[in-house]
């Protein structure tokens, strides 16, 4: 039987492991992407672990941080934040040439840094 909680975190790595994927050809817009799947599926890891339960099915990281009861530090939660507001623009952009410009190579290699090292961190509470 598949242990839940061990297949989020799992799946949570393996989309970090395809951010930094696509980070190394390019696809800056989809590094966030998955920047964004990564934290939200070790988020839900916690949830499941913490309530017994099936996360819902949501996208929304600060509900499911809240769902989660863990305390963040203020460098995850900004985060968090930042990638929760992402999230759409990058499923779905209005404008994609624009989005293109601003999310530079630099600008993903920060995320997928930070989106990392919080994966990283909110695993340690599982």
């Amino acid at each position: 039987m598949v242990n839940p909680v061990e297949n989020w975190r799992k799946s949570s790595l393996y989309d970090l492991s395809t951010a930094g994927a696509l980070l190394q050809t390019g696809h800056y817009l989809s590094v966030i992407f998955h920047c964004h799947l990564a934290v939200e599926k070790m988020l839900k890891a916690v949830v499941e672990n913490v309530t017994g339960k099936t996360p819902p099915k949501t996208h929304n990281l600060r509900n499911l941080l809240t769902e989660s009861n863990i305390s963040v530090t203020e460098n995850v939660s900004n985060l968090i934040d930042k990638l929760s507001d992402l999230s759409v623009p990058m499923r779905y952009p209005i404008d994609f040439e624009a989005n293109s410009g601003v999310y530079t190579k630099k600008v993903a290699e920060e995320y997928f840094r930070k989106a990392e090292e919080t994966v990283k961190w909110i695993e340690k509470s599982l």
